[in-house]
């Protein structure tokens, strides 16, 4: 009932909002606020942290094979079959079994490692996902911002050529000009009108998706402040991504994973080393009524062995397994040129879209003003009889298409600007405002971390990944990804590899 009530709220909220009929708040929202409220409360991110947290207790799993085990067993029974001196037989016992291995063959480090490497990945992809958030609430912002905007230029519209048309009328009524003037400039109205409605619907579908992201409805929404960190060149934009993007770390961790788990699976064949010890007791009473017989045995004894047990033979099974890990390592380091490869076309792309909205900027702001001079001369010599009803309406129709080009220039270049970020792997929260308190993937798992250790837990691994190479992330450049760089180089509006920004 109680989610039934929150889907029906925000629903509410989405259709008030697109019907702009709502107000979340007089004060002006901010970006800051925007990732504040998302960081905390955007359902994508909650999920892939708790995802990353579930991923860490495989590493307390792992660690676990390193420890002993002990168990308890009790068992009671009762035997009392047909006979001629009705005999009964009741038997009890206990026992307490410890093992403590001390050699794995490697199994226990190399399910370590791999359980290391899923957590690092892990980290990657929560750094991934919170980017692709930033980015739909970055995307979700400048939307409404830019449709508000549209929404004033189109009200502005109206008004103008209602005024427009108020004043052909009465310029026919006294005979100056023709009823064709009339219908143009009723004709312009009309469709004026109806992009009025049509701006209206637009700002409604971005309030929904502003509350979709952040969670709430946008009030009067404050200017994009500036994005930080962008690179001067491409190229510097290809040497970070190389070796900050979270997509190209997520894949490059999960194959090291990969890799241990080749491990995991070869070691198989490795003899293993154990202790064990049970203190055990068992008793008996056996009953004979018709002979006066009652007699109870009891019985008390401690075992310890060591075991060294090395396998011989297991039906090719051990050689499946590591054939079946060796592709999917190969899969994984596959995965990490996909990665790369993608890096680099998400790099070209914003580059390439960031270049064309600042030009189109510098154009489109050139133009309004141009347009505005051109619209006050056209409706100044109209008033004279120097220019027709339609010169004037065409003149007031290019100003405003030039400032709806104007701002969703300047939409698309904050847009831009924040995809080149976010293929760098540079778009995080602490980064863009205050997001307190910002979520540490180390403290979750230092809280879990040394969940059952033992005193002795560190010899027996150190024993256990005697030979084994430690986890360690590769160094990544851009030389490793170059030949998609040459291929992907941007070109437009200019020669990308020596624009400088700004």
């Amino acid at each position: 009932m109680r989610g039934r009530f929150q889907w029906a709220t925000v629903a509410t909220i989405a259709l008030l909002s697109g019907a702009g009929g709502f107000s979340a708040s007089a004060r002006a929202d901010t970006l800051a606020d925007a990732i504040a409220l998302a960081y905390q409360t955007n359902p994508t991110l909650q999920s892939q942290r708790a995802q990353l947290r579930a991923l860490d207790e495989g590493y307390v799993q792992a660690r676990a094979g390193f420890r002993p085990q002990a168990n308890g067993q009790l068992q009671a029974s009762y035997q009392n079959g047909p006979s001629t001196y009705d005999v009964g037989v009741t038997t009890d016992s206990a026992s307490l079994n410890l093992s403590q291995p001390l050699y794995t063959g490697g199994l226990t480090s190399a399910q370590v490692r791999a359980a290391q490497g899923d957590i690092q990945s892990g980290r990657q992809k929560l750094r991934q996902v919170e980017a692709s958030v930033l980015q739909a609430v970055i995307q979700a912002y400048v939307d409404v911002r830019r449709d508000q905007q549209a929404l004033a230029i189109a009200q502005e519209n109206v008004k103008v050529l209602r005024r427009q048309f108020d004043e052909t009328k009465a310029r026919f009524e006294v005979g100056q000009i023709t009823r064709t003037d009339v219908a143009q400039a009723q004709a312009r109205l009309a469709a004026a009108q109806s992009q009025l409605s049509a701006a209206q619907a637009q700002l409604g579908v971005s309030r929904s998706n502003y509350v979709a992201v952040i969670g709430q409805s946008p009030g009067d929404l404050a200017p994009e402040p500036p994005l930080a960190g962008l690179p001067a060149t491409v190229d510097q934009a290809f040497d970070v991504a190389a070796k900050n993007n979270p997509g190209i770390l997520t894949a490059d961790f999960a194959e090291q994973a990969s890799a241990a788990r080749v491990v995991e699976a070869k070691a198989a064949y490795r003899p293993t080393v154990s202790l064990s010890a049970q203190l055990g007791y068992e008793g008996s009473l056996t009953t004979a009524p018709l002979l006066g017989l009652k007699a109870g045995l009891y019985d008390h004894n401690v075992s310890a062995a060591a075991t060294l047990t090395q396998p011989l033979f297991a039906g090719g099974m051990n050689a499946s397994r590591i054939r079946q890990a060796l592709e999917n390592d190969n899969v994984s380091r596959i995965a990490v040129e996909s990665a790369q490869r993608q890096a680099v076309q998400s790099v070209a792309q914003a580059w390439n879209q960031l270049l064309a909205a600042r030009s189109a900027i510098a154009s489109n702001e050139e133009q309004v003003r141009a347009d505005a001079v051109a619209y006050e001369g056209v409706r100044q010599e109209a008033d004279v009889g120097l220019r027709t009803t339609l010169d004037v309406l065409n003149a007031e129709q290019e100003l405003r298409n030039a400032q709806l080009a104007l701002v969703d220039a300047r939409h698309d270049q904050y847009v831009a600007s924040a995809g080149v970020l976010n293929a760098m792997g540079l778009l995080e929260a602490k980064a863009l405002g205050d997001p307190a308190p910002i979520y540490d993937p180390e403290t979750s798992f230092h809280r879990i971390k040394h969940a059952g250790a033992t005193p002795w837990e560190g010899v027996i691994a150190g024993l256990d990944s005697v030979g084994a190479a430690p986890i360690a992330r590769r160094p990544v450049s851009a030389d490793q990804i170059r030949p998609a760089i040459e291929a992907a180089e941007p070109v437009a509006p200019a020669q990308a590899g020596g624009q400088v920004l700004p």
